[in-house]
């Protein structure tokens, strides 16, 4: 089951609904193959219902992310319209909330610390650009429309309508962060 971010809560979506809205992320240019199949098998395993269904689809899952170093657990909560970016080493707790029309990009890490104010893994808003490299760790909330630059160390929660930079993190408040970096298959 796929759970999106919402102000009520986490509600389910049907697999045609969320792949086609991940696909549609791509625009003209269509995702890899490789891609296409590590969200396919992702989608299926999160919204299938039959226990043989979801074994299969996770072996075909684990299979396909072995393969470029992609560790995001099946059991992640990620709303429509996920983007891989050049999908490779790229690592996600399985506690982590990834909301709608999210960019992950080549070796982006979303961690959890264990100890600290920061305690406990991120949340990430809708319509989020993750540049290469960044690292955004702790129990901090990322807002909607962030774009958070390539080697960003986040680890403070970030407003919506930002663009994050550096290490330590800068943020700087910006409407429309994501404009010309994001196309959004649905809208949140």
């Amino acid at each position: 089951m796929v759970f999106l971010k919402g102000e009520i809560g986490l509600i389910m979506s049907s697999f045609n609904e969320v792949y086609s809205a991940d696909i549609q992320r791509y625009g003209n240019g269509k995702p890899s193959s490789y891609d296409r199949k590590f969200l396919k098998y992702l989608r299926k395993y999160q919204t299938s219902t039959n226990k043989l269904g979801r074994f299969v689809y996770r072996m075909l899952y684990l299979k396909h992310s072995e393969k470029h170093c992609i560790e995001i657990p099946c059991n992640t909560k990620i709303g429509k319209g996920l983007m891989l970016c050049h999908s490779y080493n790229i690592t996600v707790n399985p506690k982590v909330v990834i909301g709608e029309n999210v960019s992950l990009h080549k070796g982006v890490l979303l961690g959890q610390t264990n100890r600290g104010r920061q305690k406990g893994a991120p949340v990430i808003g809708n319509r989020v650009w993750i540049g290469i490299n960044a690292a955004i760790v702790g129990g901090i909330t990322v807002g909607d429309d962030v774009l958070i630059a390539p080697n960003a160390y986040v680890n403070v929660d970030v407003p919506s309508h930002s663009v994050v930079y550096g290490n330590p993190c800068v943020i700087k408040p910006r409407e429309n962060a994501t404009e010309g970096y994001l196309k959004v298959a649905v809208e949140s």
